[in-house]
């Protein structure tokens, strides 16, 4: 577990635990325009995914979270699913420290690279990874990936792969 200054205000990271599911199903629902999950996909994103993931706590209130796994295929990569940073918790560069948290961890001693899936107009999310990148040293690549009328049947954006890497641990 870590924080950011030593008073009441701080935001503490930890590892997330299956009764920060239905809470974290209350933040995404308040970050537009992060996608919502089932309930129950929050609940396995805080239990099965808990090692890859991050919740970020002020005063009691969930401002953050980066759900996350390492797919089977790619021991060498962690894919970042989702970060919701609520507006109580923005402009204190969270959601980097959360990624930063992530690639720290055991779980994540094999991993090199990072990836996630963007659309084109999430400025915030395009700035916070390329922020990523420099942080950690390391390319970002990308390209189309799942097309807005292929995979989506044109009701969602197309998304891009993004991959990070390759990177040493922070330190």
């Amino acid at each position: 577990m870590t924080s950011e200054g030593s008073n009441t205000t701080a935001i503490m990271l930890r590892t997330p635990v299956k009764d920060d599911g239905f809470r974290l199903h209350q933040l995404v629902a308040e970050c537009p325009p992060l996608d919502p999950n089932s309930i129950y996909c929050n609940l396995l994103q805080c239990s099965h995914f808990a090692e890859t993931g991050v919740a970020a706590e002020k005063e009691g209130d969930l401002v953050g979270f980066i759900s996350g796994y390492i797919p089977p295929q790619q021991p060498d990569t962690v894919f970042v699913w989702q970060v919701a940073v609520h507006e109580k918790g923005r402009g204190q560069g969270l959601a980097k420290r959360m990624l930063k948290e992530i690639v720290g961890r055991d779980a994540c001693k094999d991993v090199t690279h990072m990836e996630t899936t963007i659309t084109e107009d999430n400025e915030a999310s395009w700035a916070l990874f390329r922020s990523f990148a420099r942080d950690m040293g390391a390319e970002l690549t990308y390209h189309e990936h799942f097309e807005k009328e292929t995979h989506f049947g044109g009701q969602h954006d197309s998304e891009f792969l993004l991959r990070i890497g390759p990177f040493t641990k922070p330190v």
